[in-house]
C-alpha cells in the first residue's frame, strides 16, 4: 500500500479525524503561546541571556512535567481521555488570561513562573492523552502511519502556531502590549480546540475497561507504586525499554544543540541589543526545523516497510552525530540551518519509531502510565541537558567541547540501541501471535529476524523542534 493510500485510509476514520483537529488546535495554541514565552523570557531588551540563566528557565518550565507525569498516567488509565482534552484545553484558556495580566503588570517573578509552570503541566495530561488515545481510533496495521501523521502533524501546527504568534507580536494595536495579545491570541485557540474534543463521543478513547484495576483515589494515593508497575511493565517488554532508553539519551544531544542555538541568536549572531533581530532569527531556525520534521514524516512509513523500525533508528541517530558536527561547528548562521533541518528530521523520524513501537508492544490498561512515563523521560533528558549546558556553554554558546559531547551522545544511543536490538530480539506480541499470517499483513523483508511480521515493521518533541511541553 502505497503513501498516500495509507494516508487516506487513516483520515477516512471519523474519530481520528476529530482527535487529530484537537491535537493540531491545541498544538498550533501551544506554539502561539511559546512565541509569547520566548519574547518574554528570553528576547526582553532589558534580559541578557546567559548559558546559566536560559538552562535554567528550561528546566523550571520541563522539571514538574515529572512530577506531574504519573499522575497523568494514573489519570489517563481511569477517566475518560475524552474529557481530559476537553478539561485540559479549558483550563488552559483561564491560566492563560491570568498570564496574560501578569505580562500586562511586567511580572517576572516567582508568581508568572509558577503560572506557567501549571499551564504546562496541564499540557502533560493533553499530550499523554493524545499519544494513549491514538490507537482507539484506528487499525493496528495503520499506526505507523498514524504516527507520522498525527504527532508530527502536531509539531508542524506548534510551528504554524509559532509563526502566527510572531506575527501577532508584530501587529500595532496601540496601548496593548504585544506579548499580552499574543497570550490572548493562544487563549482564544484553546477555547477552540476544547469545544473540538467535544465532538469525540465520551468513550471513544478509553480507557478500555480493567476489572481488576484499582479505583481511582487509591491508586492517586499509591501514584508512586503505580508508576513503578508501569515501569515494570516496561521492563518486561525488552523492545519498548530499549527504544525509550534511546530516545532519552538522543534527547539529551538535541536538548544541548537547543540551549546552544537559542544563546547563538540571542547574543553571538546578532548584535545582542537587536532582540527582534534575534528573535526573528531564531524563529527562521525553527521553521526549518520544521521542514525537517515534515521531511521524516513523509519518508519514515516509506523507508519502514523497506527496512524495520530498528535499522531505521539507528541510521537517523547515527546522522545526528554527523550533523552536530559539520555543518553545525561551522556557526554560521546557514550551518546552523541547514543542521537544523537534519537534526528535525532525526528528531521526528526516531519518535514517529518509538512511539510506534510503544502503543504496539503496551496493553491500552497500562498505555497512558507508560506515556507518561514517556513523558518524563523525554522532559528529565532535556533538562540533564540544561544542567550540563549551564555548566559547558558561554553566553556566546559556542563551545567545540560541546559539539564533541553532542555528538558522542548521539553515537552512543545509535551504537547502544543496535546492539541491544542485536542481543534481544522481539518477540511477537500476545495479542499479535494469532495474526501473523493473517490477511492484511506484509512480510517485510527489512524485519529483523524475531519480530513481529507485521505491518508495523513498515515502518516520531517536543520530536519538537523547541520544547514546549
Amino acid at each position: 500500500m502505497s503513501y498516500v493510500s495509507q494516508l487516506r485510509a487513516v483520515l477516512r476514520g471519523g474519530d481520528f479525524r476529530r482527535l487529530f483537529a484537537v491535537r493540531l488546535t491545541s498544538q498550533l495554541s501551544d506554539g502561539v503561546f511559546q512565541v509569547a514565552l520566548a519574547s518574554y523570557v528570553f528576547f526582553s531588551p532589558e534580559r541578557q541571556t546567559s548559558a546559566p540563566a536560559a538552562a535554567a528557565a528550561f528546566a523550571t518550565l520541563l522539571l514538574p512535567y515529572s512530577v506531574v507525569g504519573p499522575f497523568a498516567g494514573v489519570l489517563l488509565d481511569r477517566w475518560s481521555r475524552r474529557q481530559i482534552l476537553f478539561a485540559a484545553n479549558a483550563i488552559r484558556v483561564l491560566l492563560l488570561t491570568w498570564i496574560a495580566v501578569l505580562i500586562a503588570a511586567e511580572i517576572a517573578n516567582a508568581l508568572f513562573f509558577l503560572s506557567v509552570l501549571v499551564t504546562l503541566s496541564v499540557n502533560r495530561f493533553l499530550l499523554a492523552g493524545l499519544s494513549a488515545a491514538l490507537p482507539h481510533t484506528v487499525p493496528r496495521r495503520e499506526l505507523v502511519m498514524a504516527n507520522a501523521v498525527s504527532p508530527t502533524s502536531g509539531t508542524l501546527a506548534f510551528l504554524v502556531g509559532g509563526a502566527i504568534g510572531y506575527a501577532v507580536r508584530g501587529l500595532d494595536v496601540g496601548a496593548v502590549d504585544a506579548d499580552v495579545m499574543v497570550v490572548f491570541c493562544a487563549a482564544a485557540l484553546y477555547a477552540v480546540a476544547a469545544l473540538l474534543a467535544l465532538r469525540i463521543g465520551r468513550a471513544d478513547l478509553g480507557p478500555d475497561f480493567d476489572p481488576d484495576r484499582p479505583g481511582t483515589r487509591q491508586a492517586v494515593r499509591h501514584v508512586a507504586s503505580g508508576f513503578v508497575d508501569g515501569a515494570r511493565y516496561v521492563r518486561c517488554r525488552p523492545e519498548a525499554a530499549a527504544a525509550l532508553a534511546t530516545i532519552a539519551v538522543q534527547r539529551f544531544g538535541y536538548g544541548v544543540a537547543t540551549i546552544s542555538t537559542v544563546l547563538l541568536y540571542r547574543n553571538d549572531l546578532y548584535d545582542p541589543a537587536d532582540v527582534d533581530a534575534g528573535l526573528a532569527g531564531l524563529v527562521r531556525a525553527v521553521a526549518v526545523t520544521g521542514a525537517g520534521v515534515l521531511l521524516a514524516a513523509l519518508v519514515t512509513p516509506i523507508v519502514t516497510r523497506r527496512m524495520s523500525k530498528h535499522r531505521w533508528m539507528i541510521l537517523l541517530i547515527g546522522l545526528g552525530a554527523v550533523l552536530s558536527v559539520f555543518p553545525a561547528g561551522l556557526y554560521t548562521e546557514p550551518a546552523i540551518l541547514v543542521s537544523a533541518f537534519g537534526l528535525g528530521v532525526v528528531a521526528q523520524g526516531v519518535k514517529i519509531c518509538v512511539d510506534t513501537i510503544v502503543q504496539e508492544s503496551i496493553e491500552d490498561a497500562y498505555r497512558g502510565r507508560v506515556f507518561s512515563m514517556y513523558d518524563v523521560l523525554f522532559n528529565v533528558s532535556f533538562v540533564s541537558a540544561a544542567t550540563f549546558a549551564a555548566v559547558a556553554l558561554p553566553p556566546s554558546g559556542r563551545s567545540y567541547v560541546v559539539i564533541a559531547v553532542v555528538a558522542m551522545t548521539y553515537a552512543a544511543a545509535a551504537v547502544g540501541y543496535a546492539r541491544v536490538t542485536r542481543a534481544r530480539q522481539p518477540s511477537p506480541h500476545p495479542e499479535e501471535r494469532s495474526r501473523e499470517t493473517g490477511p492484511g499483513v506484509l512480510h517485510g523483508g527489512g524485519a529483523e529476524a524475531g519480530s513481529p511480521a507485521t505491518p508495523s515493521d513498515r515502518h516520531l518533541p517536543m520530536a519538537d523542534p523547541l520544547p514546549h511541553g
